[in-house]
């Protein structure tokens, strides 16, 4: 079923030009969108709710392993706050100049929810690697909390600096661009780079070194083993959350899009994309996994 959208996809000079640039075409109720990203809000909201709740209820009692796993429940469940805007958007094809705000904050989350996980690996690592050494180090809490101010602080000034690339005209409905205007290289480059396959790097060394130590320790603890699943559980679902929407950026980005597009109602590049976000944004839930091993204590 089709109804009329407006849209504006071209290079605008000035704030009126938005307003006199229209485009009338049609937009497709996405039912597949709406109904997976109302089953992952829903799981989301539950399970994160249940995370902030558990943690505030033990702050008194927080280390900077809590500080950490904060952050990552904070991104998290502001990224799944925001996904209701998402399922609207998927039958009404919602193009406000909010809209800007919604797609930074979307992607805001996604990457500190990755730069978060990737220092809980250096924490884990340096704990696992030189034990004696970190349990003497003075000011652990107040280090986790600057390095999760930085990552948040790094964020804000990249999105600042690259605030023109999810404007208005840029954008087809909230949480899709004009195919014919992808995100400039530069962009991609530092979402690929710098925001997925350096922590990537960072997690996988870690989490290999970690489960490598454990497995010469000749104490056969519930709690080394317990350890060694959530290291290799996190390392796995990270490699499967964030590597294949970083693929799409650059699948897309060097992908011819037909004059017509606005009119085709399937595009490979771009569906793959669309499955690729919202399998990146079920991270939300699989932190969880994270949150239980931590929280354990708590609840029994």
């Amino acid at each position: 079923m089709a109804f009329t959208q407006i849209g504006v996809c071209g290079n605008i000079t000035n704030i009126t030009d938005i307003t006199n640039i229209v485009t009338t075409s049609t937009c497709q109720k996405d039912y597949l969108q709406f109904f997976s990203y109302g089953l992952l809000f829903l799981v989301g909201f539950v399970v994160n709710a249940a995370a902030l709740y558990a943690f505030i209820g033990q702050r008194h009692s927080w280390t900077d392993t809590h500080v950490y796993m904060f952050n990552l429940s904070i991104a998290d469940t502001a990224l799944i706050l925001f996904l209701p805007f998402r399922i609207y958007d998927a039958l009404s094809c919602l193009r406000t100049g909010f809209c800007t705000f919604l797609i930074n904050t979307h992607f805001i989350n996604m990457y500190s929810s990755i730069a978060t996980t990737a220092a809980i690996s250096v924490h884990r690592f340096l704990a696992v690697r030189f034990p004696m050494q970190t349990r003497s180090w003075r000011k652990k809490k107040r280090v986790a909390f600057a390095v999760c101010l930085v990552i948040w602080g790094l964020l804000l000034i990249i999105n600042i600096i690259y605030r023109d690339q999810n404007y208005p005209h840029n954008l087809w409905t909230c949480y899709e661009r004009c195919k014919n205007m992808p995100l400039s290289l530069t962009m991609i480059g530092i979402m690929v780079f710098l925001g997925y396959v350096i922590p990537l790097l960072i997690v996988v060394f870690c989490s290999s070194q970690i489960i490598n130590i454990l497995l010469k320790v000749k104490d056969k603890s519930e709690e080394r083993k317990s350890t060694i699943g959530i290291v290799t559980a996190n390392m796995i679902v990270f490699i499967v959350c964030y590597t294949p929407i970083h693929i799409s950026f650059l699948v897309n980005y060097y992908t011819p899009v037909p004059p017509d597009w606005k009119h085709v109602a399937y595009l490979p590049a771009h569906r793959y994309l669309l499955v690729s976000e919202w399998i990146a944004s079920t991270n939300c839930c699989f932190d969880s996994i994270s949150y239980y091993f931590l929280l354990k204590k708590f609840y029994s």
